[in-house]
């Protein structure tokens, strides 16, 4: 599969959890990271999960910005989103096949912190 990002070679890293495994495709050039549908729910809540992403690289930086993908499984538009639950943090989705997460991102899906509350009222403070 081709990352949707930098078109680099996603590799299939897989992940053993006490419910089963769950294998996701990273990209070996960005860092990036997508998950078919369901996958980052299931990781979100299963301990030690956030090794699987990092912050990536300076190739991966520079792809943050960019929000216009297409699907890698079937090539349609995907939806650019922000988590319902920490507003600052922006992913993209394919409702039929899953979803594209940058490098880094799937720490902080999985992690709400107090600054996330923060950042998150000032987002909205700016807003209006």
């Amino acid at each position: 599969m081709e990352c949707p990002k930098c078109h680099g070679t996603m590799q299939e890293k897989t992940l053993s959890t006490l419910s089963g495994s769950v294998t996701i495709d990273k990209c070996v050039a960005c860092h990036g990271i997508w998950f078919d549908l369901g996958e980052a729910e299931i990781l979100k809540d299963k301990w030690m999960s956030e090794h699987i992403d990092d912050s990536g690289t300076i190739l991966s930086k520079q792809h943050y910005a960019l929000r216009d993908i297409d699907c890698p499984r079937c090539g349609k538009p995907m939806t650019p989103v922000s988590d319902p639950k920490q507003k600052h943090l922006q992913y993209e989705t394919c409702a039929a096949h899953g979803m594209y997460f940058d490098a880094g991102e799937f720490t902080d899906f999985k992690y709400e912190t107090l600054m996330d509350y923060f950042r998150d009222f000032i987002f909205a403070i700016r807003r209006h």
